[in-house]
Protein backbone atom coordinates (compact mmCIF):
# COMPACT_ATOMS: atom_id res chain seq x y z
CA UNK A 1 0.00 0.00 0.00
CA UNK A 2 1.30 3.12 -1.05
CA UNK A 3 0.65 6.84 -1.58
CA UNK A 4 -1.00 7.49 -5.36
CA UNK A 5 -0.53 10.58 -7.76
CA UNK A 6 -3.03 12.66 -6.28
CA UNK A 7 -6.16 13.95 -7.95
CA UNK A 8 -7.85 16.70 -8.40
CA UNK A 9 -11.76 16.65 -7.10
CA UNK A 10 -13.33 17.20 -10.76
CA UNK A 11 -11.76 13.96 -11.84
CA UNK A 12 -12.84 11.89 -8.85
CA UNK A 13 -16.11 12.96 -9.39
CA UNK A 14 -16.15 12.12 -12.58
CA UNK A 15 -15.23 8.44 -11.66
CA UNK A 16 -17.80 8.30 -9.76
CA UNK A 17 -20.55 9.49 -11.92
CA UNK A 18 -19.22 6.90 -14.41
CA UNK A 19 -19.43 4.61 -11.80
CA UNK A 20 -15.72 3.83 -11.77
CA UNK A 21 -15.39 4.57 -8.04
CA UNK A 22 -17.81 2.09 -5.75
CA UNK A 23 -18.57 1.86 -2.14
CA UNK A 24 -17.72 -2.17 -0.41
CA UNK A 25 -21.00 -3.07 1.89
CA UNK A 26 -18.92 -2.63 4.78
CA UNK A 27 -18.66 0.99 4.83
CA UNK A 28 -21.69 2.80 6.49
CA UNK A 29 -24.07 4.64 4.92
CA UNK A 30 -23.71 9.06 4.16
CA UNK A 31 -24.45 10.56 7.46
CA UNK A 32 -23.37 14.41 6.74
CA UNK A 33 -25.44 17.40 7.17
CA UNK A 34 -25.15 20.32 5.31
CA UNK A 35 -23.48 22.59 7.87
CA UNK A 36 -20.41 19.68 7.65
CA UNK A 37 -20.73 20.28 3.32
CA UNK A 38 -20.32 23.55 3.74
CA UNK A 39 -17.59 23.52 6.10
CA UNK A 40 -15.56 21.00 3.66
CA UNK A 41 -15.83 23.33 0.57
CA UNK A 42 -14.83 26.44 3.08
CA UNK A 43 -12.07 24.19 3.80
CA UNK A 44 -10.93 23.55 0.37
CA UNK A 45 -11.05 26.82 -0.90
CA UNK A 46 -8.93 28.49 1.91
CA UNK A 47 -6.32 25.84 0.48
CA UNK A 48 -6.61 23.43 3.96
CA UNK A 49 -5.96 19.63 3.58
CA UNK A 50 -8.85 17.63 3.58
CA UNK A 51 -7.11 14.21 4.94
CA UNK A 52 -5.97 11.75 2.52
CA UNK A 53 -8.35 8.48 1.25
CA UNK A 54 -7.83 5.20 1.10
CA UNK A 55 -9.02 3.39 -2.34
CA UNK A 56 -9.39 -0.69 -2.41
CA UNK A 57 -8.16 -1.76 -5.81
CA UNK A 58 -10.53 -4.85 -6.56
CA UNK A 59 -9.35 -6.90 -9.41
CA UNK A 60 -12.27 -8.41 -11.98
CA UNK A 61 -11.86 -11.97 -10.91
CA UNK A 62 -12.53 -11.18 -7.59
CA UNK A 63 -15.34 -8.38 -7.93
CA UNK A 64 -18.37 -10.25 -7.58
CA UNK A 65 -16.89 -12.16 -4.12
CA UNK A 66 -18.13 -8.43 -2.58
CA UNK A 67 -21.31 -6.48 -2.82
CA UNK A 68 -20.55 -3.19 -3.40
CA UNK A 69 -23.20 0.26 -3.81
CA UNK A 70 -22.84 3.53 -5.97
CA UNK A 71 -22.58 6.69 -4.40
CA UNK A 72 -25.82 8.60 -3.31
CA UNK A 73 -26.24 11.73 -5.80
CA UNK A 74 -29.83 12.74 -4.94
CA UNK A 75 -30.24 12.86 -0.95
CA UNK A 76 -33.26 12.93 0.85
CA UNK A 77 -33.91 12.56 4.56
CA UNK A 78 -36.72 10.82 3.92
CA UNK A 79 -37.04 9.05 0.86
CA UNK A 80 -33.70 8.30 -0.11
CA UNK A 81 -31.24 7.85 2.38
CA UNK A 82 -29.86 4.58 0.95
CA UNK A 83 -27.01 3.94 -1.42
CA UNK A 84 -28.25 2.17 -4.75
CA UNK A 85 -26.98 -1.37 -5.50
CA UNK A 86 -24.07 -1.49 -8.10
CA UNK A 87 -24.10 -3.91 -11.00
CA UNK A 88 -21.02 -5.82 -10.98
CA UNK A 89 -20.41 -7.79 -14.28
CA UNK A 90 -17.64 -9.25 -13.37
CA UNK A 91 -15.21 -7.80 -16.58
CA UNK A 92 -13.18 -5.04 -15.41
CA UNK A 93 -11.58 -3.61 -12.04
CA UNK A 94 -13.33 -2.04 -8.91
CA UNK A 95 -12.03 0.67 -6.84
CA UNK A 96 -14.05 0.86 -3.81
CA UNK A 97 -13.52 3.29 -1.44
CA UNK A 98 -12.14 2.56 2.56
CA UNK A 99 -11.88 5.67 4.17
CA UNK A 100 -12.90 9.25 2.64
CA UNK A 101 -16.47 7.56 2.12
CA UNK A 102 -18.52 11.01 3.91
CA UNK A 103 -16.06 13.25 2.26
CA UNK A 104 -16.46 11.94 -1.11
CA UNK A 105 -20.12 11.72 -1.19
CA UNK A 106 -20.06 15.18 0.25
CA UNK A 107 -18.34 16.71 -2.75
CA UNK A 108 -20.74 14.62 -4.89
CA UNK A 109 -23.80 15.74 -3.84
CA UNK A 110 -22.63 19.26 -4.16
CA UNK A 111 -21.04 19.03 -7.43
CA UNK A 112 -23.88 16.78 -9.09
CA UNK A 113 -26.82 16.23 -7.09
CA UNK A 114 -28.94 17.85 -4.77
CA UNK A 115 -29.61 17.53 -0.73
CA UNK A 116 -33.39 17.72 0.74
CA UNK A 117 -33.48 17.77 4.69
CA UNK A 118 -37.23 18.10 6.53
CA UNK A 119 -37.44 22.46 7.41
CA UNK A 120 -38.44 22.94 11.04
CA UNK A 121 -41.37 23.37 12.43
CA UNK A 122 -42.84 21.55 9.25
CA UNK A 123 -44.63 17.96 9.54
CA UNK A 124 -42.82 15.00 8.17
CA UNK A 125 -46.19 13.93 5.79
CA UNK A 126 -45.59 17.35 4.04
CA UNK A 127 -43.67 17.52 0.88
CA UNK A 128 -43.19 20.99 0.88
CA UNK A 129 -41.50 20.26 3.92
CA UNK A 130 -38.06 18.32 2.24
CA UNK A 131 -37.15 21.04 -0.37
CA UNK A 132 -34.58 20.22 -3.11
CA UNK A 133 -31.79 22.13 -2.46
CA UNK A 134 -28.07 22.49 -4.33
CA UNK A 135 -24.89 24.29 -3.02
CA UNK A 136 -24.59 27.43 -3.84
CA UNK A 137 -21.55 30.40 -2.69
CA UNK A 138 -21.97 34.08 -2.36
CA UNK A 139 -19.43 35.73 -5.18
CA UNK A 140 -20.37 39.45 -3.56
CA UNK A 141 -19.29 38.94 0.25
CA UNK A 142 -17.35 36.90 3.04
CA UNK A 143 -19.61 34.92 5.39
CA UNK A 144 -20.47 36.19 8.31
CA UNK A 145 -19.44 33.06 10.83
CA UNK A 146 -16.46 33.59 12.65
CA UNK A 147 -14.75 30.46 11.78
CA UNK A 148 -15.10 30.71 7.57
CA UNK A 149 -14.61 33.09 5.01
CA UNK A 150 -16.41 31.55 2.18
CA UNK A 151 -20.64 31.79 2.54
CA UNK A 152 -21.21 28.43 1.14
CA UNK A 153 -25.07 27.72 1.54
CA UNK A 154 -27.77 24.70 0.24
CA UNK A 155 -30.34 27.22 -1.13
CA UNK A 156 -33.64 26.29 -3.42
CA UNK A 157 -33.20 27.87 -7.01
CA UNK A 158 -35.82 30.10 -5.45
CA UNK A 159 -33.82 30.97 -2.52
CA UNK A 160 -30.88 31.88 -4.83
CA UNK A 161 -32.39 33.86 -7.54
CA UNK A 162 -33.63 36.31 -5.22
CA UNK A 163 -32.39 39.51 -5.68
CA UNK A 164 -30.85 40.71 -2.42
CA UNK A 165 -27.97 43.44 -2.10
CA UNK A 166 -24.62 42.16 -1.75
CA UNK A 167 -25.41 38.76 -2.59
CA UNK A 168 -24.82 37.03 -5.96
CA UNK A 169 -25.55 33.03 -5.81
CA UNK A 170 -23.56 31.06 -7.62
CA UNK A 171 -24.27 27.65 -8.27
CA UNK A 172 -20.84 25.13 -7.09
CA UNK A 173 -21.54 22.51 -9.21
CA UNK A 174 -21.45 24.68 -12.32
CA UNK A 175 -17.53 24.80 -11.89
CA UNK A 176 -17.13 21.77 -13.42
CA UNK A 177 -18.65 23.41 -16.90
CA UNK A 178 -15.56 26.13 -16.90
CA UNK A 179 -13.02 24.73 -18.49
CA UNK A 180 -10.49 27.77 -18.20
CA UNK A 181 -10.13 31.14 -16.28
CA UNK A 182 -10.83 33.08 -19.14
CA UNK A 183 -14.35 31.31 -18.71
CA UNK A 184 -14.66 32.44 -15.61
CA UNK A 185 -14.12 36.48 -17.02
CA UNK A 186 -16.89 35.91 -19.12
CA UNK A 187 -18.99 34.52 -16.41
CA UNK A 188 -18.12 37.75 -14.49
CA UNK A 189 -18.69 40.16 -17.25
CA UNK A 190 -21.95 38.78 -18.41
CA UNK A 191 -23.34 38.92 -14.61
CA UNK A 192 -22.21 42.94 -14.33
CA UNK A 193 -19.81 41.43 -11.58
CA UNK A 194 -16.62 43.35 -12.98
CA UNK A 195 -18.40 46.73 -13.03
CA UNK A 196 -19.94 47.16 -9.48
CA UNK A 197 -17.68 48.74 -6.36
CA UNK A 198 -14.45 47.71 -7.09
CA UNK A 199 -13.72 45.96 -3.31
CA UNK A 200 -17.05 43.56 -4.80
CA UNK A 201 -15.51 42.93 -8.12
CA UNK A 202 -12.55 41.78 -6.79
CA UNK A 203 -14.18 39.49 -3.97
CA UNK A 204 -16.16 37.91 -6.98
CA UNK A 205 -13.36 37.01 -9.10
CA UNK A 206 -11.24 35.61 -6.09
CA UNK A 207 -13.69 33.57 -5.13
CA UNK A 208 -14.65 32.30 -8.66
CA UNK A 209 -10.48 32.18 -9.54
CA UNK A 210 -10.33 29.83 -6.05
CA UNK A 211 -13.52 27.74 -6.67
CA UNK A 212 -11.84 26.85 -9.94
CA UNK A 213 -8.08 26.17 -8.79
CA UNK A 214 -10.19 23.70 -6.04
CA UNK A 215 -12.01 21.74 -7.88
CA UNK A 216 -10.50 21.41 -11.37
CA UNK A 217 -6.90 22.01 -10.66
CA UNK A 218 -5.39 21.46 -7.62
CA UNK A 219 -4.71 17.63 -7.30
CA UNK A 220 -6.59 17.79 -3.61
CA UNK A 221 -6.99 14.33 -3.45
CA UNK A 222 -4.34 12.51 -1.58
CA UNK A 223 -4.85 8.59 -1.70
CA UNK A 224 -3.34 5.61 -0.76
CA UNK A 225 -3.99 2.14 -2.59
CA UNK A 226 -4.50 -1.00 -1.11
CA UNK A 227 -4.08 -3.72 -3.30
CA UNK A 228 -5.12 -6.84 -1.26
CA UNK A 229 -7.53 -9.30 -1.98
CA UNK A 230 -8.86 -11.05 1.60
CA UNK A 231 -11.66 -9.79 2.94
CA UNK A 232 -10.53 -10.48 6.91
CA UNK A 233 -7.45 -8.08 6.03
CA UNK A 234 -9.30 -5.53 4.61
CA UNK A 235 -11.88 -5.13 7.29
CA UNK A 236 -9.26 -5.23 9.72
CA UNK A 237 -7.59 -1.99 7.68
CA UNK A 238 -11.10 -0.66 7.64
CA UNK A 239 -11.86 -0.67 11.14
CA UNK A 240 -8.29 0.99 12.01
CA UNK A 241 -8.51 3.52 9.77
CA UNK A 242 -12.73 4.76 10.57
CA UNK A 243 -11.77 5.03 14.21
CA UNK A 244 -12.19 8.32 13.96
CA UNK A 245 -14.55 10.98 12.45
CA UNK A 246 -18.07 10.07 12.55
CA UNK A 247 -18.51 6.82 14.91
CA UNK A 248 -18.16 3.65 12.95
CA UNK A 249 -21.69 1.75 12.58
CA UNK A 250 -20.99 -2.13 13.47
CA UNK A 251 -23.82 -2.63 11.82
CA UNK A 252 -22.31 -1.49 8.21
CA UNK A 253 -20.03 -3.69 8.95
CA UNK A 254 -22.09 -6.95 10.30
CA UNK A 255 -24.59 -6.18 7.37
CA UNK A 256 -21.70 -6.97 4.65
CA UNK A 257 -20.91 -9.74 6.61
CA UNK A 258 -24.08 -11.30 6.50
CA UNK A 259 -24.86 -10.64 3.01
CA UNK A 260 -22.54 -13.40 2.14
CA UNK A 261 -23.88 -15.72 4.37
CA UNK A 262 -27.48 -15.38 3.61
CA UNK A 263 -28.61 -17.98 1.14
CA UNK A 264 -32.03 -16.49 0.11
CA UNK A 265 -32.20 -12.77 0.73
CA UNK A 266 -30.24 -10.17 0.87
CA UNK A 267 -29.51 -9.48 4.43
CA UNK A 268 -28.76 -5.14 4.00
CA UNK A 269 -31.55 -4.52 1.70
CA UNK A 270 -33.68 -6.50 3.90
CA UNK A 271 -32.92 -5.36 7.23
CA UNK A 272 -32.69 -1.82 6.00
CA UNK A 273 -36.23 -1.61 4.11
CA UNK A 274 -37.30 -2.71 7.51
CA UNK A 275 -35.90 -0.02 9.62
CA UNK A 276 -37.64 2.30 7.53
CA UNK A 277 -40.85 0.50 7.41
CA UNK A 278 -41.06 0.44 11.53
CA UNK A 279 -39.44 4.37 11.65
CA UNK A 280 -42.71 5.24 9.36
CA UNK A 281 -45.37 3.56 11.95
CA UNK A 282 -47.70 5.91 13.95
CA UNK A 283 -45.97 9.60 14.70
CA UNK A 284 -42.73 7.94 13.47
CA UNK A 285 -39.47 6.61 15.17
CA UNK A 286 -35.40 6.62 14.77
CA UNK A 287 -34.83 2.96 15.37
CA UNK A 288 -31.27 1.83 13.42
CA UNK A 289 -29.31 -1.31 11.99
CA UNK A 290 -28.32 -1.77 14.92
CA UNK A 291 -30.91 -1.74 16.82
CA UNK A 292 -32.86 -4.53 14.54
CA UNK A 293 -29.49 -6.65 14.87
CA UNK A 294 -29.37 -6.97 18.76
CA UNK A 295 -32.70 -7.55 18.20
CA UNK A 296 -32.43 -10.57 16.08
CA UNK A 297 -29.59 -11.78 18.79
CA UNK A 298 -32.37 -11.76 21.77
CA UNK A 299 -34.94 -13.02 20.13
CA UNK A 300 -33.07 -15.80 18.22
CA UNK A 301 -32.04 -16.94 21.91
CA UNK A 302 -28.74 -16.48 21.50
CA UNK A 303 -26.39 -17.33 24.73
CA UNK A 304 -24.14 -14.24 23.91
CA UNK A 305 -25.93 -11.33 22.57
CA UNK A 306 -22.86 -8.65 22.82
CA UNK A 307 -22.64 -6.95 19.71
CA UNK A 308 -19.47 -8.10 18.45
CA UNK A 309 -18.31 -9.58 14.72
CA UNK A 310 -17.56 -13.23 16.28
CA UNK A 311 -21.41 -13.21 16.84
CA UNK A 312 -22.33 -13.14 13.71
CA UNK A 313 -20.36 -15.81 11.88
CA UNK A 314 -21.99 -18.13 9.29
CA UNK A 315 -23.97 -19.87 11.91
CA UNK A 316 -25.41 -17.28 13.78
CA UNK A 317 -26.48 -15.72 10.49
CA UNK A 318 -28.03 -18.41 8.77
CA UNK A 319 -30.25 -19.42 11.88
CA UNK A 320 -31.29 -15.59 12.22
CA UNK A 321 -32.19 -15.70 8.48
CA UNK A 322 -34.43 -19.09 8.99
CA UNK A 323 -36.07 -16.88 11.65
CA UNK A 324 -36.47 -13.71 10.22
CA UNK A 325 -39.83 -13.28 8.99
CA UNK A 326 -41.03 -14.32 12.36
CA UNK A 327 -38.67 -11.61 14.02
CA UNK A 328 -39.69 -8.93 12.03
CA UNK A 329 -43.12 -9.40 12.67
CA UNK A 330 -42.65 -9.69 16.39
CA UNK A 331 -40.24 -6.62 15.82
CA UNK A 332 -43.28 -4.58 13.74
CA UNK A 333 -46.21 -5.61 16.39
CA UNK A 334 -43.96 -4.01 19.34
CA UNK A 335 -43.25 -1.15 18.03
CA UNK A 336 -46.78 -0.70 16.23
CA UNK A 337 -47.97 -1.73 20.29
CA UNK A 338 -45.64 1.02 21.82
CA UNK A 339 -47.07 3.57 19.48
CA UNK A 340 -50.64 2.84 20.57
CA UNK A 341 -48.67 4.28 23.83
CA UNK A 342 -48.56 7.16 22.51
CA UNK A 343 -44.58 7.00 21.85
CA UNK A 344 -42.49 7.91 19.32
CA UNK A 345 -39.36 8.89 18.37
CA UNK A 346 -39.53 12.31 20.59
CA UNK A 347 -40.90 10.22 23.51
CA UNK A 348 -39.49 6.72 23.41
CA UNK A 349 -36.10 7.67 25.20
CA UNK A 350 -34.52 3.82 24.73
CA UNK A 351 -34.75 1.70 21.17
CA UNK A 352 -33.59 -1.01 23.30
CA UNK A 353 -36.69 -1.19 25.74
CA UNK A 354 -38.82 -2.56 22.75
CA UNK A 355 -36.60 -5.82 22.34
CA UNK A 356 -37.97 -7.67 25.54
CA UNK A 357 -41.68 -6.32 24.28
CA UNK A 358 -40.96 -8.39 20.79
CA UNK A 359 -39.95 -11.18 22.58
CA UNK A 360 -42.04 -11.62 24.98
CA UNK A 361 -44.97 -11.01 21.54
CA UNK A 362 -42.77 -13.87 20.06
CA UNK A 363 -43.14 -16.28 22.80
CA UNK A 364 -47.19 -15.65 22.62
CA UNK A 365 -47.21 -16.82 19.14
CA UNK A 366 -47.55 -13.05 17.96
CA UNK A 367 -51.38 -12.22 18.44
CA UNK A 368 -51.71 -10.04 15.10
CA UNK A 369 -55.12 -8.74 17.13
CA UNK A 370 -52.94 -8.09 20.42
CA UNK A 371 -53.28 -4.14 19.80
CA UNK A 372 -56.95 -3.87 19.47
CA UNK A 373 -58.14 -7.16 21.45
CA UNK A 374 -59.84 -6.53 24.81
CA UNK A 375 -58.87 -10.20 25.07
CA UNK A 376 -55.19 -8.14 26.06
CA UNK A 377 -55.87 -4.99 27.36
CA UNK A 378 -54.95 -6.39 31.14
CA UNK A 379 -51.63 -7.44 29.39
CA UNK A 380 -51.19 -4.55 27.36
CA UNK A 381 -51.26 -2.54 31.00
CA UNK A 382 -48.75 -4.63 32.52
CA UNK A 383 -46.29 -4.17 29.39
CA UNK A 384 -47.21 -0.77 28.99
CA UNK A 385 -46.23 0.08 32.95
CA UNK A 386 -43.22 -2.03 32.51
CA UNK A 387 -42.05 0.24 30.01
CA UNK A 388 -43.27 3.46 31.28
CA UNK A 389 -41.03 2.00 34.47
CA UNK A 390 -37.87 1.13 32.26
CA UNK A 391 -37.89 4.35 30.28
CA UNK A 392 -37.56 6.60 33.36
CA UNK A 393 -35.25 4.47 35.57
CA UNK A 394 -33.17 4.45 32.48
CA UNK A 395 -32.77 0.67 33.09
CA UNK A 396 -31.16 0.74 29.48
CA UNK A 397 -28.46 3.00 30.05
CA UNK A 398 -24.96 2.08 30.71
CA UNK A 399 -24.62 -1.69 29.71
CA UNK A 400 -28.20 -3.03 28.19
CA UNK A 401 -27.10 -6.55 28.14
CA UNK A 402 -27.12 -6.96 31.42
CA UNK A 403 -30.69 -6.02 31.68
CA UNK A 404 -31.99 -7.66 28.41
CA UNK A 405 -30.53 -11.28 29.57
CA UNK A 406 -32.30 -11.34 32.85
CA UNK A 407 -35.25 -9.88 30.97
CA UNK A 408 -35.45 -12.85 27.99
CA UNK A 409 -34.88 -15.47 31.26
CA UNK A 410 -37.80 -14.57 32.94
CA UNK A 411 -40.25 -13.35 29.83
CA UNK A 412 -38.93 -17.44 28.74
CA UNK A 413 -40.66 -19.20 31.37
CA UNK A 414 -43.70 -16.63 32.14
CA UNK A 415 -45.47 -16.06 28.74
CA UNK A 416 -48.67 -16.45 29.27
CA UNK A 417 -48.90 -12.95 30.37
CA UNK A 418 -46.89 -10.26 30.64
CA UNK A 419 -44.62 -11.15 33.89
CA UNK A 420 -44.73 -7.49 35.43
CA UNK A 421 -44.31 -8.62 39.04
CA UNK A 422 -41.51 -11.36 37.98
CA UNK A 423 -39.53 -8.91 36.53
CA UNK A 424 -40.36 -6.10 39.25
CA UNK A 425 -39.03 -8.75 42.01
CA UNK A 426 -36.31 -10.37 39.90
CA UNK A 427 -34.63 -6.32 40.01
CA UNK A 428 -35.80 -4.89 43.15
CA UNK A 429 -32.88 -4.00 45.38
CA UNK A 430 -29.88 -3.76 42.22
CA UNK A 431 -28.72 -1.27 40.23
CA UNK A 432 -31.55 -1.93 37.40
CA UNK A 433 -34.65 -1.68 40.00
CA UNK A 434 -38.02 -0.89 38.04
CA UNK A 435 -39.25 0.89 41.69
CA UNK A 436 -39.00 4.62 43.25
CA UNK A 437 -38.03 5.48 46.46
CA UNK A 438 -39.82 9.01 47.70
CA UNK A 439 -36.69 11.10 46.67
CA UNK A 440 -36.99 9.30 43.44
CA UNK A 441 -40.53 10.30 43.13
CA UNK A 442 -39.81 14.13 43.80
CA UNK A 443 -37.23 14.15 40.77
CA UNK A 444 -40.16 12.85 38.51
CA UNK A 445 -42.14 15.80 39.83
CA UNK A 446 -39.30 18.50 38.98
CA UNK A 447 -39.84 17.34 34.85
CA UNK A 448 -40.62 20.69 32.72
CA UNK A 449 -42.68 20.57 29.17
CA UNK A 450 -40.30 19.95 26.34
CA UNK A 451 -37.75 17.28 28.29
CA UNK A 452 -37.83 13.60 26.95
CA UNK A 453 -39.25 11.24 29.92
CA UNK A 454 -42.10 14.01 30.71
CA UNK A 455 -44.74 12.03 28.56
CA UNK A 456 -43.68 9.04 30.17
CA UNK A 457 -44.85 10.58 33.47
CA UNK A 458 -47.94 11.72 32.20
CA UNK A 459 -48.50 8.44 30.65
CA UNK A 460 -48.14 6.50 33.91
CA UNK A 461 -50.64 8.75 35.59
CA UNK A 462 -53.01 8.65 32.62
CA UNK A 463 -53.58 4.95 32.10
CA UNK A 464 -56.71 4.89 30.63
CA UNK A 465 -55.98 6.70 27.91
CA UNK A 466 -56.85 5.82 24.28
CA UNK A 467 -53.75 7.02 22.76
CA UNK A 468 -55.08 6.08 19.36
CA UNK A 469 -56.55 9.14 19.82
CA UNK A 470 -54.92 12.53 19.14
CA UNK A 471 -53.78 14.09 22.76
CA UNK A 472 -51.59 17.27 23.27
CA UNK A 473 -49.32 18.18 26.14
CA UNK A 474 -51.26 20.99 27.31
CA UNK A 475 -50.37 23.84 30.14
CA UNK A 476 -53.86 23.86 33.00
CA UNK A 477 -52.75 27.65 33.53
CA UNK A 478 -51.92 28.93 29.74
CA UNK A 479 -48.35 29.32 29.12
CA UNK A 480 -48.99 32.90 27.36
CA UNK A 481 -50.25 34.05 30.63
CA UNK A 482 -47.26 33.70 32.34
CA UNK A 483 -45.49 36.87 30.82
CA UNK A 484 -44.11 39.65 33.18
CA UNK A 485 -46.30 42.16 31.92
CA UNK A 486 -49.76 40.28 32.67
CA UNK A 487 -48.73 38.79 36.03
CA UNK A 488 -48.00 42.56 37.03
CA UNK A 489 -51.90 43.43 35.39
CA UNK A 490 -53.37 40.45 36.75
CA UNK A 491 -52.05 41.88 40.69
CA UNK A 492 -49.53 38.89 40.82
CA UNK A 493 -47.47 39.80 43.89
CA UNK A 494 -43.86 41.19 42.82
CA UNK A 495 -42.55 38.28 44.99
CA UNK A 496 -44.56 35.86 43.62
CA UNK A 497 -43.53 36.32 40.17
CA UNK A 498 -40.00 34.79 40.07
CA UNK A 499 -42.63 31.25 41.62
CA UNK A 500 -44.77 31.64 38.65
CA UNK A 501 -41.65 32.12 36.15
CA UNK A 502 -40.04 29.01 37.42
CA UNK A 503 -43.31 26.72 37.39
CA UNK A 504 -44.85 27.63 34.32
CA UNK A 505 -43.44 24.39 32.47
CA UNK A 506 -43.35 22.32 35.20
CA UNK A 507 -45.30 19.04 34.88
CA UNK A 508 -47.23 19.75 37.75
CA UNK A 509 -48.51 22.83 35.80
CA UNK A 510 -49.44 19.88 32.51
CA UNK A 511 -51.81 17.49 31.49
CA UNK A 512 -52.52 15.32 28.47
CA UNK A 513 -55.89 16.50 26.73
CA UNK A 514 -57.40 15.72 23.81
CA UNK A 515 -56.70 17.31 20.38
CA UNK A 516 -59.86 19.25 20.17
CA UNK A 517 -60.76 20.36 23.72
CA UNK A 518 -57.24 21.72 23.73
CA UNK A 519 -57.37 23.55 20.69
CA UNK A 520 -60.32 25.28 22.36
CA UNK A 521 -59.14 26.09 25.18
CA UNK A 522 -56.20 28.31 23.99
CA UNK A 523 -55.20 31.20 25.60
CA UNK A 524 -58.05 31.14 28.18
CA UNK A 525 -57.98 31.89 31.67
CA UNK A 526 -58.17 28.29 33.19
CA UNK A 527 -61.02 28.65 35.49
CA UNK A 528 -63.04 30.36 33.05
CA UNK A 529 -62.87 27.30 30.34
CA UNK A 530 -63.61 24.80 32.55
CA UNK A 531 -66.87 26.66 33.89
CA UNK A 532 -67.64 27.06 30.36
CA UNK A 533 -66.58 23.79 29.21
CA UNK A 534 -67.95 21.74 31.92
CA UNK A 535 -71.36 23.37 33.05
CA UNK A 536 -72.78 20.12 34.78
CA UNK A 537 -71.05 19.64 38.14
CA UNK A 538 -70.77 16.08 38.18
CA UNK A 539 -69.02 16.12 34.80
CA UNK A 540 -66.97 19.02 35.87
CA UNK A 541 -65.94 16.58 39.12
CA UNK A 542 -65.61 13.84 36.81
CA UNK A 543 -62.75 16.00 34.83
CA UNK A 544 -61.27 17.31 38.06
CA UNK A 545 -60.61 13.57 39.82
CA UNK A 546 -59.27 12.70 36.11
CA UNK A 547 -56.84 15.59 35.84
CA UNK A 548 -55.81 15.72 39.54
CA UNK A 549 -56.76 19.34 39.95
CA UNK A 550 -57.12 20.02 43.26
CA UNK A 551 -60.50 21.89 45.08
CA UNK A 552 -59.24 25.65 45.15
CA UNK A 553 -59.65 28.79 43.88
CA UNK A 554 -58.52 28.37 40.21
CA UNK A 555 -57.92 32.23 39.50
CA UNK A 556 -54.92 32.90 38.48
CA UNK A 557 -53.40 34.64 41.26
CA UNK A 558 -53.89 31.25 43.10
CA UNK A 559 -51.52 29.29 40.96
CA UNK A 560 -49.10 28.90 43.87
CA UNK A 561 -51.93 27.14 45.74
CA UNK A 562 -52.71 25.02 43.10
CA UNK A 563 -49.67 24.28 41.85
CA UNK A 564 -48.52 23.01 45.64
CA UNK A 565 -52.02 21.29 46.20
CA UNK A 566 -52.13 19.17 42.70
CA UNK A 567 -48.09 18.35 43.12
CA UNK A 568 -49.16 16.82 46.39
CA UNK A 569 -51.55 14.76 44.60
CA UNK A 570 -49.32 13.61 41.99
CA UNK A 571 -47.12 12.96 44.42
CA UNK A 572 -49.93 10.58 45.99
CA UNK A 573 -50.75 8.82 43.24
CA UNK A 574 -47.00 8.14 41.70
CA UNK A 575 -46.07 6.48 44.91
CA UNK A 576 -49.49 4.20 44.58
CA UNK A 577 -48.31 3.34 40.79
CA UNK A 578 -44.59 2.91 41.47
Amino acid sequence: MAFQTPLTIKKVIENIHKKKYLLPAIQREFVWGTNQIERLFDSLMQGYPVGSFLFWDVKKEKSKDFQFYEFIRNYHEKNNRHNPLASINGEEDIIAILDGQQRLTSMYIALKGTYAYKLPRMRRENPLAYPEQQLYVNLLGPSEDFDTIYDFRFLTDDEANKEIEDVHWFKVSDILNINNPFEIHQYLIKNGLSSIEQDKALFASETLHRLYQAINETPNINYFLEEEQKLDKVLNIFIRVNSGGTTLSYSDLLLSIATAQWKNKDARQEITKFVDEINQIGNGFKFDKDFVLKACLVLCDFKDIAFKVDNFNTETMQKIEHNWDNVKEAIRLAVNLVSSFGYNQDTLTSSNAIIPIAYYLLKKGIPHNYTQSKNYQNDRNFVKKWLILGLLKRVFSGQPDNVLRPLRRIIGTNHNEFPLQAILDEFKGGTKSFTFNDDEIDNLLSYQYGQKHTFSILALLYPNLDFRNKFHLDHIFAKSLFSKRNLIKKGVHQNKIEFYSENVNSIVNLQLLEGIPNIEKSDMEFEKWLSETYKDNTVRNDYMAKHYIPTVSLEFTNFEEFFEKRREFLHQKLKSLV
